[in-house]
């Protein structure tokens, strides 16, 4: 059995920012792209350790709303989207290819996470602005979303993502952050969710129903503050377990020429 095992980073400055020790932990990273959290620097200084540590690359393309953190769900004009969306991605994956590594994965934040998840028609655009950008990246969403669903219909590479640190609802979707409960503070919790996800066996929504979800990749978010306790944690329970951590994998190509 193998996992891979996420975290959004690049998005926090000063002592918050964890990425150094969490980096040794995790198989993918996704890197704030300096919209709702990030800066040139700290995506270089991100970029660095990931390929210090061997770990994949990945963009986390938000929303430009740093006073929200882009969690504020946002309806904006299609071509303001798209040309916002591209600019991250051309800022990341040229900082990338300056340091000789390569992007990976593309994982929306936030706000933009979800609402592609639930809406058909955005998850649609997303899905052909990143074939548009690089059809080779890996498009990262949850498990059972309408943005998986519009990833394949047009031949993506897709990653079904399931959370450690989050409640679900009994449809599957995230309970919202606005909610009790939506984010789990409780080790014990975050790793009973975890290996539920990862075995495949249900974990349990905030109605305390059975949810099975299937998963390619794990996510811890990396501006909790329970971040590396649950990254120790559920990596020691995957080398006990003889899990093997992975990167997700995508077919063979050549590195993306810088635009």
């Amino acid at each position: 059995m193998r996992i891979d095992l996420n975290c959004d980073v690049g998005e926090l400055e000063g002592s918050a920012n964890l990425d150094a020790e969490l980096m040794r932990l995790i198989s993918s990273a996704n890197i704030a792209c300096g919209a709702h959290a990030g800066n040139p620097a700290l995506m270089r200084r991100t970029i660095a350790l990931a390929l210090e540590h061997g770990v994949a690359i990945g963009a986390h393309p938000g929303y430009e709303d740093r006073a929200h953190f882009g969690r504020r769900p946002l309806n904006l004009p299609a071509d303001t989207l798209r040309d916002s969306l591209l600019r991250q991605l051309d800022s990341l994956a040229e900082a990338v290819a300056q340091q000789g590594g390569q992007l990976r994965h593309i994982k929306p934040h936030g706000a933009l996470y979800n609402q592609a998840g639930a809406d058909a028609e955005l998850a649609a655009r997303l899905a052909q602005w990143v074939k548009a950008f690089d059809p080779a990246l890996i498009l990262v969403g949850g498990a059972g979303g309408a943005l998986l669903q519009a990833g394949r219909a047009i031949g993506l590479n897709v990653a079904s993502e399931g959370f450690a640190d989050r409640r679900y609802r009994d449809d599957g979707q995230l309970l919202s952050r606005q909610q009790p409960g939506a984010v789990l503070s409780d080790p014990d919790d975050a790793l009973k969710q975890a290996r539920a996800l990862i075995t495949g066996q249900p974990i349990v929504s905030d109605t305390h129903k059975p949810l099975r979800l299937a998963i390619d990749t794990l996510c811890l978010h990396g501006d909790s503050p329970q971040a590396l306790n649950f990254a120790q944690i559920i990596h020691h329970w995957l080398q006990q377990s003889g899990v093997q951590l992975a990167p997700l994998m995508p077919p063979q190509r050549p590195p993306r020429p810088i635009r």
